[in-house]
C-alpha cells in the first residue's frame, strides 16, 4: 500500500528577523528533502534570503536542480537569496582556530557572518602546540573587539587567546581529537573553565551560534 500523500509540517518563522535582529537558519540535518524544498519555495516566493546549515552533499545535489544555492561542500552550509546589500562591516570580528582540522566550524561561522553583511578574516592553524604561531597573530588580533575561537583537543587555545587580546572571546569547542576529548566534551569544559576573564562559549561545533552572537554584540 503506498503512503498518503502528507505535505509536510512546517512552520517557518519568518517574523525572527524583525523580533530578534537575527533570521531563522534552517537546520537541515533531520529534514527531508520535501521539508527544505517547502521552505525554499516559499523563502523565493517572499523574496527571501535564508542561510541553511548541516546540508549534506547529497542532500544539496536533490535541491541544487529546482533553487540556486551559494553551497560550501567543506561547512556544508548554503546560502539562498545571496549576501545583503551594501558595503560589509569589517575590523569588528576575527576568526582564530586551533588547527586546520577546525576549517569546518570556522567556515560555518565566517559564511553566518557574510550573510549578515561582516566580513572577518581568517586565523588559522595557531593552537598552543606551537605558541610561536598565536604570538605571531597577537598584534593582529588585537585590533577586533570580538574574536570567534575554534579549538577542540583539549581546547587550550581559549584561554591563551583571552589573555593576551582586549576583545571579548566567544569559544566555539570543535568535536576534534583523540579518546578523552569525547567529541568535544574536554573543549568545552576547558572553555567553562576558563580563568582568562572575556570568554563566553557556544555549543560544541555551534559556528552559526557563534556568529549570530557575534552579530548581535556588534550591532
Amino acid at each position: 500500500m503506498a503512503e498518503p500523500d502528507i505535505p509536510p509540517q512546517v512552520r517557518f518563522d519568518w517574523q525572527r528577523e524583525a523580533r530578534t535582529g537575527i533570521p531563522e537558519a534552517v537546520f537541515c540535518d533531520g529534514k527531508t528533502i520535501e521539508h527544505l524544498q517547502v521552505i525554499l519555495t516559499e523563502a523565493r516566493d517572499r523574496q527571501a534570503r535564508l542561510f541553511m546549515t548541516r546540508l549534506a552533499p547529497d542532500t544539496h545535489a536533490a535541491l541544487a536542480g529546482t533553487f540556486t544555492l551559494d553551497y560550501c561542500a567543506l561547512s556544508q552550509t548554503a546560502i539562498f537569496g545571496g549576501l545583503p546589500d551594501g558595503l560589509p562591516q569589517r575590523d569588528k570580528v576575527a576568526l582564530v582556530c586551533a588547527g586546520t582540522s577546525d576549517l569546518p566550524v570556522i567556515e560555518e561561522a565566517r559564511r553566518a557572518l557574510a550573510f549578515h553583511g561582516i566580513e572577518a578574516p581568517v586565523f588559522a592553524d595557531v593552537g598552543v602546540a606551537g605558541l610561536w604561531r598565536l604570538m605571531s597573530v597577537a598584534e593582529d588580533l588585537s585590533r577586533f573587539p570580538v574574536l570567534i575561537a575554534v579549538a577542540g583537543m583539549e581546547g587550550a587555545l581559549f584561554s591563551a587567546l583571552a589573555g593576551l587580546v582586549p576583545g571579548l572571546v566567544i569559544a566555539v569547542p570543535s568535536p576534534v581529537g583523540y579518546g578523552v576529548s569525547a567529541g568535544g566534551q574536554a573543549a568545552l569544559t576547558a572553555a567553562l573553565a576558563s580563568c582568562a576573564p572575556g570568554v563566553v562559549t557556544v555549543n560544541i561545533g555551534n559556528g552559526f551560534g557563534a556568529a549570530a552572537a557575534a552579530r548581535k554584540i556588534i550591532g
